[in-house]
């Protein structure tokens, strides 16, 4: 499963913007790893950088100190909707005359597709495939006299999961769908604010977190301070998934601690678990949380049985033919003497497919395990996602097509025991209506029709 995207955005009298700005897109990395960039002002002069690859290796080259400025927006991007290219690098950045404009997104528009054909059978001609770039033409043909009425009349046409940055040659605006699907927080730095997809980007620039942005509510930030504007009927739904596997630990998302809530799913887990065990093993490292409340539910001692190689680049292993269970084999590799004899209950986050987990139950069977039990802390994942999750249809989940027995042998475990969804939803104080949880019900909160991840690419 892959992470979607993460946007920052900040204005400030402070002029190395830039630096702020870098270090809260390095705070992100974990949300996209395909691209980034930084779009900046100084009031007078814009300046930009994109590029593919980590926040590191685009910004720690020549020419990024030229990038200087008291406001600007940043983007890590992970494609959900549009191919992995550099064309599809954002903030996107368009002139309207004679003046600069960009935008950053995270999530997905489920009405792409007729949005894109409506502009073209208008004329508009396109420079990517991705869904970001709608929401400028729109802004930019829209009738109303002021930006703000141009900003507000496009996104209230938009369908499906958006939370966007956008940089103005004044200020910076930042906007959440009405559904409130994906997190943004604002932020206080010095004399200015700052805005991001997860509040751990303002640890490394010491900004002060003030709260969780609205569904269907605009933020406009520049030298007055901060505007809040309501465009839509906020409707709450929430992504469960931020809780569950994207988000950093020490995040504040949609105004709860990750941290706590997923150690409750692990909490909660223990309460229904039907087996008993000798030690409790994370996968690391998103079920690293979870596997810690689970061991103090169940008084059984933690330990780190898998440990995972973090230096694994994109391009270690690419030049051989490697299988997938070798490539399981780098990640994480069990801890032997650990293991050995042991009755081992396992902590995962979810199971998408089930063909890693199959890899990572061998590997603990080889290293001695007596008994392998699995704790999920999600309900079993039966519906895709089309909200900005990468996984956009039923055939490649698991738990659409085979029974809860069925994946526990395929998977080779000794027993399997996801948690039930009341158990899930009631590890928050968010009240369990405020939450999508379509991945496991089917209950969409939006309709969609003909969606595709790719849909532009061919066309």
């Amino acid at each position: 499963m892959k992470e979607d995207c993460g946007i920052v955005g900040i204005y400030s009298n402070v002029k190395d913007a830039y630096q702020t700005l870098y270090f809260s897109l390095f705070g992100l990395q974990h949300r996209g790893q395909e691209s980034c960039g930084i779009v900046i002002s100084d009031g007078k002069n814009i300046y930009q950088k994109k590029g593919m690859g980590l926040v590191y290796d685009v910004f720690l080259s020549e020419n990024s100190n030229e990038l200087k400025g008291y406001y600007g927006i940043g983007h890590v991007r992970y494609s959900t909707t549009g191919s992995s290219k550099v064309e599809n690098t954002q903030p996107f950045v368009a002139d309207y005359k004679g003046k600069t404009y960009a935008i950053a997104h995270n999530g997905n528009l489920t009405n792409s597709y007729q949005l894109r054909k409506k502009l073209e059978e208008n004329g508009t001609i396109f420079q990517t495939t991705m869904d970001t770039e709608i929401i400028m033409h729109l802004i930019v043909k829209s009738k109303k006299d002021t930006f703000e009425g141009k900003l507000i009349d496009a996104v209230s046409k938009l369908e499906g999961a958006f939370s966007l940055v956008i940089f103005t040659p004044t200020c910076i605006y930042a906007v959440k769908d009405p559904y409130g699907i994906r997190p943004l927080s604002l932020g206080k730095i010095n004399d200015g604010y700052v805005v991001a997809s997860e509040s751990c980007a303002f640890d490394l620039i010491e900004a002060k977190y003030i709260r969780e942005i609205e569904g269907g509510e605009i933020i406009k930030i520049d030298k007055e301070g901060v505007k809040s504007i309501n465009y839509g009927k906020k409707k709450d739904a929430r992504c469960i998934f931020e809780f569950i596997y994207f988000a950093r630990p020490d995040s504040m998302v949609f105004g709860e601690s990750v941290y706590k809530v997923r150690k409750n799913f692990g909490m909660k887990l223990a309460e229904e678990f039907p087996f008993d065990g000798d030690i409790v093993i994370p996968i690391p490292d998103s079920g690293n949380i979870a596997a810690i409340g689970f061991s103090e539910k169940k008084k059984i001692p933690f330990e780190m049985g898998m440990i995972r190689n973090h230096y694994i680049g994109r391009t270690f292993i690419q030049p051989f033919q490697t299988t997938r269970e070798m490539q399981v084999k780098i990640k994480l590799n069990p801890v032997k003497e650990i293991i050995k004899g042991k009755k081992v209950i396992v902590i995962e986050d979810s199971i998408v497919r089930g063909t890693t987990s199959k890899f990572r139950i061998k590997s603990l069977r080889k290293a001695g395990a007596k008994k392998i039990y699995m704790g999920v802390s999600c309900p079993p994942i039966k519906f895709p996602c089309f909200y900005g999750i990468d996984f956009t249809t039923r055939e490649e989940l698991a738990a659409s097509k085979k029974e809860i027995e069925e994946i526990r042998k395929s998977i080779g475990l000794d027993g399997l025991y996801y948690i039930s969804l009341e158990g899930m939803l009631s590890s928050s104080s968010i009240s369990p209506e405020g939450f999508c949880t379509a991945c496991f019900t089917g209950k969409y909160p939006i309709k969609v029709k003909n969606f595709k991840k790719e849909q532009f690419e061919t066309e």
